[in-house]
């Protein structure tokens, strides 16, 4: 991945002006419940039919930032990143990080009401980031009819995803969203034939 400038590369546009109507989100925190501190946001439109995918988002968040907006942090997700690849955590702490607010304002820029958001599950990265979201007193920028739950499609066929083989790397936010993308693609096709 490119080193990231201090100001994401955001594209602004409306779901009219893409061929996109899902987005996959991807958030990596420092913890595993409701208003765990975030360090990264991830997000990548996409075509459910086809597995094709547009535009990105991506930017690191200041962890102080969410512990003064009053967002926690836990120690066993500590370690368990202690515990990650060495790639994974670089991408953490050798690129700019922006404050949580700066970087929820961003994101509401990428975002719209059109998408439908995916997330691992939905209560999780909707979820987490929503938090965020209300703790910085900010409207969230999809609507919350349109969320959508990966756990929930993969459940219909386990398999392809237990075959699917990650490109990139884990825990990378939008590595994730395109791992999730394709075996989420894959699972929708096979549905839709059978």
């Amino acid at each position: 991945m490119n080193e990231l400038s201090k100001k994401p590369t955001l594209p602004i546009h409306g779901v009219s002006g893409s061929s996109f109507q899902h987005l996959m989100l991807d958030i990596e925190t420092m913890g595993n419940e409701s208003f765990s501190s975030i360090v990264s946001i991830g997000a990548v439109e996409f075509d459910i039919e086809t597995g094709k995918t547009g535009k990105q988002f991506y930017t690191n968040v200041d962890l102080q930032s969410c512990i003064d907006l009053g967002l926690i942090i836990n120690a066993s997700t500590v370690m368990w990143w202690m515990k990650q690849n060495e790639q994974a955590r670089k991408d953490l702490t050798e690129r700019i990080a922006l404050p949580i607010i700066e970087a929820l304002k961003y994101f509401s820029e990428f975002c719209n009401m059109g998408y439908e958001i995916w997330g691992n599950s939905a209560r999780f990265d909707c979820g987490i980031l929503q938090n965020a979201y209300n703790k910085a007193g900010i409207s969230i920028p999809w609507d919350f009819r349109k969320e959508r739950c990966v756990r929930t499609l993969v459940s219909f066929a386990p398999e392809i995803k237990a075959n699917y083989k990650l490109i990139g790397t884990a825990h990378n936010a939008v590595d994730d969203c395109n791992f999730q993308i394709g075996y989420c693609s894959e699972i929708w096709r096979f549905l839709n034939c059978h």
